[in-house]
């Protein structure tokens, strides 16, 4: 047994390079794990800062110097936050209030329409389990009112407004220096590292394709989701559009949890009437035209992952760092997947990745 664990290691890492990797790819595991939640706003800074690059890289390329170019999408940046912030988040925040001030009138509505379900279908739900479903709804709601009172939840809206100002100052400072932040960064990495930068190509252009479409994907989804429920009428239409684009981030999960919501406003705002069923229809078609069509012309680009490698990802780096983790999800995933087409193999072909359909690429 010892022998067989000495072979794997030489084969392994017995070049420099692979230790090199190793070695990066556990400081990186332990920076995370340890420190994800402090780190948060640099991360997510990083994150506006891949999608503005592209930005400011064409300007570039059109003549203007750097910082100038830095200055100028800097500011739109900015002018779409403050827009952002004084015209959508009040309509937002508006409707929020509309829906917890509505929502002990939605639960009593929930209340009746389940009750009536044994008397409606006794052959497939029971009056003890519709009593179980109810006291289990109250119980969550308990919960999540005593949560938003604790002081832990005061705590979370303090952090977040800490996180809406540090932000913008990262993100200026990331684009600004990005080159001297990058020459710091190789300065204590080793010369011999070619390995390493193989694999960060790929995943550095792998990960701004995938921030770039994801946050033009959620705008899409958001835009077109809002149009459409305005349009039937529907209760909290730019609240639920909203859930709706942010679903985008956790693949598949994220559309079928979503789902619950905009039914539950659908239905006790309409009934069981043709409008509550056209409402569902269009949210339907939304999804699929978002999956079948918009998703393939946004991440062509992108390494295709097999949905069970993504589900698998979003469970794992979700239950490592909480929400963070399932945002960072597909491009942790997309990580090991570098990883693992550039580790030496015997062979001298790389592995192939499956594709979507479950078939070698």
């Amino acid at each position: 047994m010892l022998e067989q664990i000495r072979q794997w290691y030489q084969k392994n890492f017995s070049d420099p390079q692979v230790v090199i990797l190793a070695l990066l790819l556990i400081l990186g595991l332990v920076l995370v794990m340890f420190f994800g939640q402090m780190l948060a706003p640099v991360f997510a800074s990083i994150i506006v800062a891949y999608l503005l690059e592209g930005l400011v890289g064409r300007l570039v390329r059109l003549g203007l110097p750097r910082l100038i170019s830095v200055l100028v999408v800097f500011t739109g940046f900015m002018a779409m936050l403050l827009v952002l912030f004084f015209g959508i988040t009040p309509m937002i925040m508006r409707q929020l209030g509309q829906a917890v001030r509505a929502l002990p009138g939605y639960i009593t509505e929930i209340q009746i329409l389940l009750a009536e379900l044994p008397e409606r279908y006794p052959q497939f739900v029971g009056e003890q389990q519709i009593n179980e479903i109810l006291g289990k709804i109250g119980e969550e709601i308990g919960n999540y009112g005593t949560t938003i009172v604790s002081p832990s939840g005061l705590v979370y809206l303090v952090g977040v407004l800490i996180f809406l100002v540090l932000m913008p100052i990262l993100v200026f400072f990331f684009l600004k220096d990005k080159r001297r932040i990058l020459e710091w960064f190789r300065s204590y990495m080793p010369k011999n590292r070619n390995l390493a930068t193989t694999v960060w190509r790929e995943v550095d252009s792998q990960i701004g394709n995938y921030v770039r479409g994801k946050v033009l994907e959620i705008l899409v989804v958001w835009v077109v989701t809002y149009v459409t429920f305005a349009w039937f009428g529907l209760n909290f239409a730019m609240l639920l559009s909203m859930l709706v684009g942010f679903s985008v981030l956790i693949p598949y999960i994220g559309a079928a949890v979503i789902t619950i919501p905009v039914a539950i406003v659908a239905l006790i705002q309409f009934g069981f009437t043709m409008d509550f069923a056209w409402v569902i229809i269009a949210y339907l078609i939304i999804q699929a035209l978002d999956g079948n069509v918009l998703v393939p012309i946004l991440f062509s680009e992108v390494v295709s992952l097999h949905p069970v490698a993504i589900i698998v990802a979003v469970l794992i780096f979700g239950g490592i760092w909480g929400f963070w983790g399932v945002f960072f999800a597909i491009p942790l995933a997309t990580l090991v997947n570098a990883v693992l087409r550039a580790w030496p193999r015997e062979k001298s072909e790389p592995p192939q990745a499956l594709d979507p359909a479950g078939d070698a690429s």
